[in-house]
């Protein structure tokens, strides 16, 4: 009888302990609601500390704390926190904050203003909660917040966990939420194709660039190249975003050089394109005429962020560079010399000191004549493949013949095309044109025989017309 009486005092004290435990739970959450609704957020900044500061002194718990800006810059922690709490969502999740600004695709999900997220690394558990507090100040101005030239607000990430986790924490697990926030901003994020802005020299540096959205449609499984062709740049670009300790290893900059010649037409803005969708990277566009020196192309240059593809189309005829040979006879005047872009401002870029200046870049240049360029700018390190751009193909066609008329399989017709493909010097961009004249396969394709038939009879007579034009300059020197 005495050990059931002391089992039911035991039992009647525990629920008195768990029942005032929750009355006090119940009656602190009900005055933190009322003093978030009621009180001025000076004074709640006063009330909440000073509780958090009692109760830590008997806390075994640590709380870091991640300040939104570091001075006058971004923390780059609280950004990537932001990004990856995002990715957190629990049933236990009460409010969060979405976003889409109109040139983005894709909805942004953050955490709200004092909303708390748990999370668990490698077998711990970290609390987060975003913690905001109203600051009245006329004089200050948060560039990312317009409404704040008369009121602004501070925002801080706090981070508990266990004391003896400290070393872990800042040697494991903020940098894996770096790492993963990068990943994951990379695979959301909208691709964008950027253009020099005209105002260089007066622009401030973050604002070199102007940008719009990259909407082009081009992959690799589109593209009317020879299958051969295609695997080897996808080899290669794979190589290359997994060789970044590599790189650092051998003394190079992550960089890779691409080089497309051919004639126009040949698809080399759609390989730019397919690879830029391939590894979601922007793409720089620089019109090299639109630049009046060397120091303003380092301006521009610095200012691409990393993970990009510079393009500087046409490269044999977009500007004149300062002969190379000419610089070693003399030296020009100062103002002639600071007025334009020379070859070797260029290399200096490429792979020279400044081509350190950013990681894991695609430089790509176009150009219809090989043979015209500089051999300084074609030699390994600098353009690292050059890919031959060619005249359309019997692979290019199937792919052209999916792609635009959705037949994968052959037709009647196919091996007299194909048969006149090899014979005829056309374009990719030509046969294009000719397979989206009618939604019929059998109208277009009878339609794109006849078109090959005349490029070839005019093909042939060009030809015959330079033999006899060289024939003719023969006999001249000859008499001569």
């Amino acid at each position: 009888m005495a050990s059931s009486s002391s089992a039911e005092s035991k039992l009647a004290t525990a629920k008195t302990f768990l029942s005032t435990a929750a009355s006090v739970a119940a009656t602190m959450m009900l005055a933190r609601s009322i003093a978030q609704d009621f009180l001025p957020h000076e004074f709640q900044d006063v009330l909440f500390s000073g509780i958090r500061g009692f109760f830590g002194r008997f806390s075994s718990q640590l709380t870091m704390v991640i300040d939104e800006f570091d001075g006058l810059v971004n923390n780059q922690i609280y950004e990537a926190a932001e990004i990856y709490l995002g990715s957190k969502i629990t049933p236990n999740t009460r409010r969060l904050k979405v976003s889409k600004s109109e040139k983005e695709h894709k909805f942004t999900v953050t955490m709200e203003r004092n909303e708390e997220i748990a999370d668990v690394f490698d077998g711990i558990k970290f609390n987060w909660i975003l913690y905001c507090r109203q600051v009245e100040s006329k004089s200050f101005h948060n560039p990312r917040d317009l409404n704040s030239t008369l009121r602004s607000e501070v925002r801080s990430f706090q981070l508990t966990f266990h004391k003896k986790h400290k070393d872990m924490v800042l040697k494991s697990y903020l940098p894996y939420i770096v790492k993963e926030a990068k990943s994951m901003k990379q695979e959301l994020k909208t691709l964008k194709i950027f253009t020099v802005n005209p105002d260089i020299m007066y622009a401030n540096l973050a604002d070199v660039w102007t940008s719009t959205n990259l909407d082009h449609p081009a992959t690799f499984d589109t593209l009317a190249m020879d299958s051969e062709i295609k695997d080897f740049i996808l080899k290669d670009l794979e190589r290359f975003v997994k060789r970044k300790e590599y790189y650092r290893k051998v003394g190079k900059a992550w960089k890779r050089g691409y080089l497309l010649y051919g004639p126009p037409g040949t698809g080399k803005s759609s390989l730019i394109a397919a690879m830029a969708n391939y590894l979601n990277f922007d793409i720089y566009d620089l019109e090299l005429t639109e630049i009046q020196s060397n120091s303003e192309l380092r301006r521009v240059l610095i200012a691409m962020a990393n993970r990009s593809i510079l393009v500087v189309e046409d490269i044999d005829c977009t500007i004149e560079f300062h002969d190379r040979a000419a610089e070693s006879l003399g030296p020009s005047p100062r103002n002639h010399q600071q007025k334009q872009v020379t070859l070797s401002g260029l290399l200096n870029f490429i792979d020279g000191l400044w081509s350190s200046c950013g990681d894991e870049r695609i430089i790509v240049f176009t150009t219809n004549r090989k043979d015209k360029l500089d051999p300084a700018l074609l030699r390994p390190g600098r353009m690292d493949v050059h890919v031959h751009m060619s005249y359309c193909t019997p692979c290019g066609f199937r792919v052209l013949a999916e792609n635009y008329l959705g037949i994968k399989d052959d037709h009647e017709l196919f091996k007299e095309i194909m048969e006149s493909i090899k014979a005829t010097p056309i374009t990719p961009a030509e046969v294009a044109e000719q397979l989206i004249k009618n939604d019929d396969p059998d109208i277009v394709l009878k339609g794109l025989i006849q078109f090959l038939q005349v490029k070839k009879k005019e093909h042939e007579e060009a030809e015959a017309k330079k033999r006899s034009e060289t024939g003719g300059a023969d006999k001249e020197s000859q008499i001569a």
